[in-house]
């Protein structure tokens, strides 16, 4: 088989990256080792009417400007905003919830402080304000800082002359930005909730606390959501998140890609330096004239391509790359709406639309449970994120029923006491039961469960230790950084290899972007042969 374009791996990035390469005109085929699209942004039946986002649960950083190039709204993407965004129930009935409503936020901030009230809206607007001055950034390939080409010199002057705007703010911009979470935050506010429910955006998929310094900018990406020009607001994706990668698989078929399922690669075949196809787990080949790996870093240049092909220095920072996470994932069916205590709970209403922060709520809570993942321990309170998305989304149970899912941190992929076959069920248990806390009888409701813990993301989906971004988005990992010095530009040493996953600039979250930069890349490297 022959192709212009070997796609490795049918994820979103790998399909955003297909679409773009098949509508420049390149005879362009996606392998996916799974039996369906969508690496870990899928949707899957695991028990009969029930369908759940198995891995990825929510979108709100996909690319405006992808929308629009592949049409997606016509494809069948349709997405659901979410308002309230957050909902952080406490035991005595009293709860906080956030959204677009901005005398609403003022309401409920209130009932904790109401310092913290007055200060919500400018802490908001300076993130919009940080925001605008640094999106320009995750649609640019980052330059070579050996030298600027004109065209990457454009986005840089934008982001420097936003962030000097800034004036005064600046200062604090940058205090957000790089430093950790926990003291950005403590600036601002001084009330819980509000410093939990905040502090958690620091750490979604994130092997850190809110005092682990960079920890800011974590948080800074997930506020940069937004959908339908709203910012801010995040969304469900109709049909659950695999609507995403259906509606961009009809895109690339429609632009003339090819997909395959059930095509795993075993290798990279190279010869006189450059990519020359993929070799697959069947032991067929594919003969490419360039290849484009959706997969993270280690696995396409470590795992997939024959030692000897890459300078020894790039292969020892590539072995020094941090893949852990400590994010667990519980896919739930049930019988029955959760009802939260002082709600009714009958039929689905604001407390059940958004992200529901239990478990660990405060930030010292946060700190002990990070804590006790580095020591190889499962932590008491550990931090969990439901979503019930069948309370906005009914395609994806039956009537009457729902869906919920719980993302959890931290948890080690490695347990220093025992092994996870042991103790994932009677960790998940002890996760329901938070949730028991402040929805009594949840855990009664709970129908049938799929647990995947670091080792299962890892097995499943080919996320390296389980985690969600293809590796650690610190400091010293961003922009041309990222994955490492040299590869900042989605071109290894390799010529006709490309990189296009999460591992590459702008990093993890569903937006697309890594695949949508990549792609540009190769169309031009492509004219210029």
């Amino acid at each position: 088989m022959r192709c212009d374009i070997a796609v490795i791996g049918g994820g979103h990035n790998g399909l955003v990256a297909a679409a773009l390469l098949a509508r420049g005109g390149l005879d362009t085929l996606v392998l996916e080792r799974r039996e369906t699209l969508g690496g870990a942004c899928v949707t899957e039946e695991l028990w009969p009417g029930y369908r759940v986002s198995r891995a990825a649960y929510v979108a709100g950083l996909l690319r405006p400007a992808l929308l629009r190039e592949l049409d997606l709204a016509r494809h069948g993407l349709e997405l659901l905003p979410r308002d309230p965004a957050s909902h952080t129930p406490l035991p005595d009935g009293r709860r906080l919830l956030l959204g677009r409503d901005a005398a609403e936020n003022a309401r409920q901030i209130a009932q904790f402080s109401r310092r913290d009230a007055e200060r919500f809206p400018a802490y908001e607007a300076l993130l919009d304000r940080v925001a605008r001055a640094f999106e320009p950034l995750l649609d640019a390939v980052p330059p070579d800082p050996g030298g600027l080409r004109p065209r990457e010199i454009w986005p840089l002057l934008r982001a420097g002359a936003a962030g000097l705007r800034l004036g005064g703010e600046l200062p604090a911009a940058l205090q957000l930005l790089l430093g950790p979470a926990r003291g950005a935050l403590e600036s601002w506010f001084e009330s819980e909730p509000l410093l939990g429910t905040l502090g958690t955006d620091a750490l979604i998929g994130a092997w850190a606390s809110p005092s682990t310094p960079g920890t800011g900018y974590v948080l800074f990406h997930h506020v940069m959501g937004e959908t339908g020009g709203a910012r801010g607001v995040w969304a469900y994706v109709r049909g659950g998140m695999g609507g995403l990668t259906d509606a961009l698989a009809a895109a690339a078929r429609a632009a003339g890609a090819r997909l395959r399922t059930g095509a795993a690669v075993r290798r990279i075949c190279t010869r006189q330096g450059r990519a020359v196809g993929v070799e697959l787990e069947d032991g067929s080949e594919v003969e490419a004239r360039a290849v484009v790996s959706n997969a993270d870093p280690k696995r396409t240049l470590l795992d997939a391509v024959d030692s000897g092909e890459l300078p020894d220095a790039l292969v020892s920072a590539l072995e020094t790359l941090d893949f852990r996470s400590g994010s667990l994932k519980l896919n739930l069916a049930l019988d029955r709406l959760p009802r939260f205590v002082g709600c009714d709970g009958a039929v689905p209403g604001p407390e059940h639309r958004g992200t529901i922060h239990v478990g660990a709520r405060s930030l010292d809570e946060l700190d002990a449970a990070f804590a006790a993942a580095q020591r190889g321990e499962l932590p008491e309170r550990p931090m969990i994120e439901l979503t019930l998305p069948s309370a906005v989304d009914e395609t994806l149970a039956p009537d009457g029923k729902h869906v919920a899912s719980l993302f959890v941190q931290h948890v080690p992929a490695q347990l220093s006491d025992a092994d996870w076959d042991t103790r994932r069920d009677a960790f998940a248990d002890r996760c329901c039961a938070w949730v028991d806390e402040v929805a009594p009888g949840f855990s009664e409701s709970v129908l049938h469960r799929d647990v995947l813990a670091p080792p299962d993301l890892e097995r499943i989906f080919g996320l390296t230790g389980g985690n969600l971004f293809h590796g650690a988005m610190t400091l010293d990992r961003l922009f041309f950084l990222r994955p490492v010095p040299g590869l900042g530009r989605y071109r290894t040493p390799i010529e006709g290899l490309y990189l296009c996953g999460a591992g590459t600039h702008p990093g993890g979250g569903v937006m697309g972007a890594c695949g949508r930069n990549a792609a540009r890349e190769i169309l031009r490297d492509w004219k210029r042969r």
